[in-house]
């Protein structure tokens, strides 16, 4: 199931950065006083209890502001609101309640998600509290009272963000079919694929890089299996610096990547692949999704007889963090080879839920140790003692040693390199868990 979504909301300077640090345990975001500082939305990963989540930190909501970087904050906030599932608006006490908080718990109340007003700056309940029962104004539920900065009531805060998050049961159904995100910049071709599998224009599409809003979820059958495709959005003006445009364009991918069996990264064959790129297929990768790299536009290319070996090495070049990845070259203009991207979804889809026998995973653990020696230092040397797969999407492995300190990254890789040969593995990451068993040293 996908982490569930938290999107802190707020006006300016009410302390959404200072909270969204404290809740992703690190100093993320930029937190100073002036008004406006978190310029974009920025993304971690979070749990309280039991619970993981994704917490996405906006710019503040200046509702009425005629400010052009005001104006995409606002924006971006409302990206927030629609793409997550449960909403943390933060005010602050000090400042009290101002015109702007009922202005954006107007906007909150539309969107029609759960709600948890928090009122920030709360460093003593004793004196602070009279003017916190202020809030229940806004009419959206109790608020909440918390220091962000002392770190002062967050865990009543998180008991009720996380009274909102759906039991692993809720959703058993939906998962049955296969989600798959369709990602990249802005105008690589993204809506134009969605249309084309789909033979109609549900999707808006225009040369304005970003004309679609809001990532859609597009159910398509081929070959009687149903399929769910989330199409991400870019940047609704056309405006807007290329910087903004990658900003928004991160975002939208962690919220559809989130929800993602498999990840379809497509990139401009005419641009070539970018950092950008990079950028957008590395959160796929870190959330250990299936990954596919569309190149689109083909079409447009000159060819000869080296032309995609020479594009398939530069996209490996680039992507190197993520040799297992599919590459496959199409045309959402031309419908060239796109009958092709099922079938690659569906390997992919395979792989990511493949299991393997411990007995045969040991086998190919002690094959790998006779090859080349584990790792050694001042005397002591790495012994591992077996290996089990745990778990699916992505497979994942628990690797038993004496001391998990000598298990170099270097050696992890060359034992994935070797359950690769055997099994492929095509299109997934592999997650490698190390474990010191008791009493052996």
């Amino acid at each position: 199931m996908s982490k569930p979504i938290v999107a802190i909301v707020g006006r300016p300077n009410v302390g959404k950065s200072t909270l969204f640090n404290v809740l992703a345990g690190d100093t993320i975001s930029i937190v100073k006083d002036t008004p406006g500082v978190t310029r974009d939305r920025i993304y971690a990963d979070a749990a309280w209890l039991n619970y993981n989540f994704t917490l996405i930190d906006t710019g503040g909501i200046e509702p009425e502001s005629k400010d052009v970087i005001l104006g995409q904050m606002r924006d971006q906030a409302q990206i927030a609101i629609d793409t997550a599932d449960v909403i943390i608006f933060i005010t602050d006490v000090r400042q009290g309640l101002v015109d702007a908080d009922s202005k954006v718990a107007d906007m909150l109340r539309r969107s029609g998600k759960p709600v948890i007003l928090a009122v920030n700056k709360v460093d003593s309940f004793e004196k602070y509290m009279p003017d916190v029962y202020e809030f229940y104004n806004l009419g959206i539920g109790d608020p909440v009272p918390i220091s962000a900065s002392s770190k002062l009531g967050i865990g009543d805060l998180l008991d009720e963000v996380v009274k909102y998050f759906q039991t692993d049961g809720e959703n058993e159904e939906e998962n049955e079919i296969p989600h798959v995100a369709i990602v990249g910049k802005p105008n690589v071709g993204k809506s134009s694929i969605v249309n084309k599998l789909l033979g109609q224009n549900r999707v808006i599409v225009s040369n304005v890089a970003g004309t679609t809003r809001d990532a859609i979820d597009t159910n398509i059958m081929w070959n009687g299996q149903e399929y769910v495709f989330i199409d991400t959005a870019g940047l609704r003006k056309k405006n807007k610096i290329k910087e903004e445009l990658e900003r928004f364009s991160i975002i939208r991918t962690v919220t559809a990547v989130e929800r993602a069996d498999v990840v379809i990264v497509v990139i401009d064959a005419v641009e070539g692949i970018t950092e950008q790129d990079a950028k957008i297929a590395g959160i796929a990768h870190e959330r250990g999704k299936g990954i596919i790299i569309a190149v689109n536009k083909w079409d447009a290319i000159e060819k000869d007889d080296k032309t995609i070996y020479k594009f398939t090495n530069k996209v490996r070049e680039v992507l190197a963090y993520m040799p297992y990845a599919e590459v496959i070259f199409i045309s959402a203009q031309t419908g060239q080879r796109l009958p092709k991207l099922f079938e690659t979804i569906d390997m992919v889809l395979e792989n990511q839920s493949l299991r393997v026998q411990t007995g045969v995973l040991n086998e190919i653990m002690t094959e790998a140790v006779a090859l080349q020696q584990p790792p050694s230092d001042k005397g002591k040397r790495l012994k591992l003692f077996y290996m089990t797969q745990v778990s699916v999407k992505p497979p994942t492995f628990v690797i038993f040693v004496n001391d998990k300190e000598l298990m170099h990254f270097s050696y992890t890789r060359y034992l994935e390199n070797r359950i690769r040969d055997a099994f492929g593995f095509r299109g997934t990451s592999l997650k490698f868990i190390v474990r010191e068993r008791n009493g052996e040293k």
